[in-house]
């Protein structure tokens, strides 16, 4: 018997240390690319200081560009989301909102709002879509760049797909329709493709941030607030790491693997050469991406995906756990199918910063986190219930992840304050301080859950995006 304890507490001493191995490790990682996300957001900053952009709005030398909103059930939002999409900052841009087979009244609004009639358009597709029933353009002069294609529910992917055949400029924006944009950010957006030199620029992206609560008129962002709720609230904090502290880095280190389906911009040509969306995936903005490198990669053609840190682009976050469990859920499954999809990229040489640094990091530190902090918690209950637990290391151990998690929001919140300072108010900042208090405690077991269901529903086949139930832009000035 003193055998079998001897064992069991050696095993609870190897478990603790193991735990502190993966959490020094996974925090380390975070140091490192805020580090490096810093200092790329410095040089950033400092080089683009003098740009007018002014001169590219009147440049003959901007590239094309073709927006593709896909739109399933968005009523709430799309009369001010098309309007913000075609009232920016650019002239030679065309918008292609794509009803996806909507079950609410999206398409009769379009059609009244804007004085949509049905049109004829040669479509040459490259992609194989679900069947197009109808293709709208407006008869009022002032929405001359619009285009309405109304079709047979096939998801977001299919939808883009669509998009895709029918743009007819060389670069594509690919934007959710429940986003805002900012007015300059195809000006922004385009600045990477006139400045490649010696390498092809296939994608690029910029951040995104939380709307709920701001002040939308016409439109147009008017006014930023802080989200009234808290778990919105605290998802302002994480886009602020996730943007800022995270893909920065990545972008440095040439390593970026996801640029966000709310807002990037790709080259058309390479997205069709490379296949398009892969509707068999509910990932399909990261795992275009890792296909649109990987062609280039296979095909030795020197390339590059760049990254803009200017929040160009404003989206409804989730306010009830339900529709946040459903979304992140969604996420888990896409990064299991894109992982899964390009397995063979793990650790291969041949794909250079991608396979040896940036999927091995996914599947460590995305993909097998939750499940390893299910099992850790798990295997805590277990060991508490036994009382072989080393109460001391455990809670030193617990306020160690716990204060590093708020530190590391609090830097965010600095380089937000720092940089762009998008929230003037001084209540603001208190707010979102409290909030990097409350996110482990609260927000962090709620992510983690909705990824294990993540992992339940992939192991059960589950497919499609479930419904995303959006409650619009409601606060008015």
């Amino acid at each position: 018997m003193d055998f079998f304890n001897n064992e069991i507490a050696l095993f609870s001493h190897v478990y603790l240390i193991l735990i502190l191995g993966y959490a020094i490790l996974l925090m380390s990682s975070y140091l490192i690319l805020a580090h490096l996300s810093v200092r790329e957001l410095r040089e950033y900053l400092k080089k683009n200081s003098f740009v007018d952009y002014n001169v590219l709005l009147t440049s003959e030398f901007a590239p094309g560009l073709s927006l593709i909103a896909p739109a399933y059930n968005e009523s709430f939002t799309i009369q001010e989301n098309v309007k913000s999409l075609l009232s920016l900052n650019y002239n030679n841009y065309e918008v292609i909102v794509v009803n996806d087979g909507s079950k609410d009244d999206s398409m009769e609004i379009l059609i009244k709002t804007y004085d949509l009639v049905l049109t004829e358009l040669h479509i040459h597709p490259q992609i194989e879509t679900k069947k197009i029933k109808g293709l709208y353009v407006s008869r009022n002069a002032a929405y001359r760049k619009l285009i309405v294609v109304d079709k047979e529910n096939g998801g977001k992917a299919d939808a883009l797909n669509v998009g895709l055949n029918i743009a007819q400029n060389p670069y594509v924006v690919c934007i959710d329709v429940d986003c805002i944009l900012d007015k300059d950010s195809l000006l922004k957006l385009a600045k990477p493709f006139l400045e490649s030199h010696g390498k092809r620029v296939i994608a690029t992206g910029g951040v995104v941030r939380i709307a709920n609560q701001c002040i939308i008129k016409n439109g147009r962002l008017v006014e930023v607030n802080i989200p009234d709720l808290m778990l919105p609230r605290i998802q302002v904090l994480e886009y602020l790491r996730a943007f800022l502290l995270g893909r920065m880095a990545w972008g440095r280190l040439d390593g970026l693997l996801l640029i966000s389906g709310a807002f990037g911009a790709f080259d058309k040509e390479i997205a069709l050469l490379a296949g398009g969306y892969n509707t068999k995936t509910v990932g399909e903005d990261m795992e275009l991406v890792v296909r649109m490198r990987r062609y280039m990669l296979e095909n030795k053609m020197p390339y590059s995906v760049c990254y803009i840190p200017d929040p160009l682009c404003w989206t409804e976050a989730p306010e009830d756990f339900k529709i946040f469990r459903k979304q992140r859920s969604r996420w888990m499954r896409g990064t299991i199918e894109t992982l899964s999809f390009h397995k063979r990229m793990f650790l291969n040489p041949k794909y250079k910063v991608l396979g040896m640094l940036s999927v091995p990091y996914w599947a460590l530190f995305e993909f097998l986190a939750p499940g390893i902090e299910f099992a850790g918690i798990v295997i805590t209950i277990v060991f508490i219930i036994s009382g072989l637990l080393n109460w001391h290391f455990f809670l030193l151990l617990a306020l160690f992840v716990y204060f590093f998690a708020v530190m590391f929001s609090v830097i965010a919140l600095y380089s937000e304050e720092r940089t762009y300072h998008k929230y003037p108010k001084q209540t603001d900042f208190f707010k979102l301080l409290l909030a990097a208090f409350i996110e482990p405690l609260y927000f962090h077991p709620l992510a983690v859950y909705a990824a294990l269901i993540g992992y339940k529903e992939k192991i059960k086949g589950t497919k499609g995006w479930g419904d995303m139930t959006r409650k619009g832009f409601t606060k008015q000035p």
